[in-house]
């Protein structure tokens, strides 16, 4: 399906010169302990470059050394057999990686740390990765699940090939204080219902994203074999594939 894209979504005008996508990684956190699910959401400080004052997930680009910070656990193969599917290619080391940005990105803009204690000695582990240490964790991504792929149109200051991940609240171990004020990336968190007015402020392709995550949830656990859409541009409208291997 195609839908046109409103001429000023990001108020970026289209004329920068082709931008190779970076790849990029969002965690949506999930809590379905009451009646209707709630996702965590953070408000962007107005003076942040990209989208200042929007309501949006955590995530961002991955970083080199997602690949090789070690793991409580391995991601699940069916997780990496998913993002795998789709063009370009990429590795199963970079597979890896956009999971632990995920959970790197939620730590750090976010203070809640997906994590598990290992069975050995906790490595100390340095930069962004020091919470897990101080919490005598290791960053866990085997309770990811994938929701969709979405690829910044042409033309864009910043352009990003995101994964977008959901987990459960249930997986998180640790809380850093102090990550979110008034003068940080994220001004605000709050968990808010699918559904409610908070989060029709989401950017339009982030809106879509959430969409397909109200459907999976409707229909009872997560399971990896579900369908996962890939969004992109094309003809001045937006693309909705699904990822084939």
């Amino acid at each position: 399906m195609s839908e046109r894209e409103p001429k000023n979504e990001d108020k970026e005008p289209d004329h920068f010169p082709y931008r190779r996508p970076a790849d990029a990684a969002t965690l949506i956190l999930v809590d379905r302990s009451g009646a209707i699910p709630k996702v965590l959401v953070g408000k962007r400080h107005d003076k942040v470059v990209f989208q200042p004052g929007k309501i949006v997930f955590p995530g961002g680009r991955v970083d080199p050394a997602d690949n090789r910070v070690p793991v409580a656990a391995p991601i699940p193969a069916a997780l990496e057999k998913n993002l795998l599917k789709g063009s370009p290619k990429i590795t199963p080391s970079r597979a890896r990686a956009l999971a632990v940005a995920a959970i790197r990105e939620a730590c750090e803009e976010t203070g809640l740390c997906l994590g598990k204690k290992p069975a050995g000695p906790v490595p100390a582990l340095s930069g962004p990765w020091k919470p897990f240490t101080d919490a005598n964790l290791l960053p866990d991504p085997s309770g990811l699940f994938l929701i969709a792929r979405a690829i910044t149109p042409p033309g864009r200051v910043r352009r990003f090939d995101t994964r977008f991940f959901t987990a459960d609240a249930s997986t998180i171990a640790h809380r850093v204080e102090g990550v979110v004020h008034a003068d940080a990336e994220l001004v605000e968190l709050v968990w808010v219902e699918l559904g409610s007015k908070p989060l029709a402020d989401l950017h339009r392709m982030t809106q879509k994203v959430l969409d397909e995550l109200g459907k999976r949830l409707s229909t009872g656990p997560l399971r990896h074999d579900a369908e996962v859409p890939f969004f992109r541009a094309e003809g001045g409208g937006m693309r909705r594939d699904i990822l084939r291997a």
